[in-house]
């Protein structure tokens, strides 16, 4: 007897791909920002440098696991691991508590069209891979 799972379609592997590399973008631009140094901070516009100065630890926390655990996330789909789903959820709920403060709490007006749609689009992406988990797991894609 068998014990493979089904082999996901060509599509999954492509999403789960460009979903990793967004997400390792995520990462660098954690890591960016996490780690910026004060001269560093000095070279950015003054909106950008009020914001680094003004967000609580919390958020930067939250930033994290979106992050972290999206690329973690998307390297267990990858490897076709059912424990995928519960790291796309905890990012998820990351993702969620970050943008509600730059959305509704922080001042980002300065950050133009972008500091909107930006934290919308990553919302709909999170949401996407943690539903591609679960598809992933009813259609036996992974174990």
């Amino acid at each position: 007897m068998t014990t493979d799972s089904i082999k996901p379609p060509v599509w999954y592997w492509v999403a789960t791909g460009l979903a990793l590399l967004w997400n390792i973008a995520g990462v660098a631009n954690y890591l960016t920002q996490a780690f910026a140094t004060p001269e560093m901070i000095a070279t950015m516009p003054e909106y950008q440098q009020e914001y680094m100065a003004n967000t609580p630890a919390w958020v930067t926390g939250a930033f994290a696991l979106a992050v972290w655990g999206g690329t973690i996330g998307c390297l267990l789909l990858l490897l076709r691991k059912r424990l995928s789903q519960t790291v796309l959820t905890i990012s998820l709920v990351g993702i969620v508590a970050q943008v509600s403060y730059n959305l509704f709490f922080a001042n980002i007006s300065d950050f133009g069209p972008g500091g909107v749609f930006l934290p919308i689009t990553i919302v709909v992406i999170g949401a996407a891979l943690l539903y591609l988990s679960k598809k992933a797991k009813s259609s036996g894609w992974i174990r």
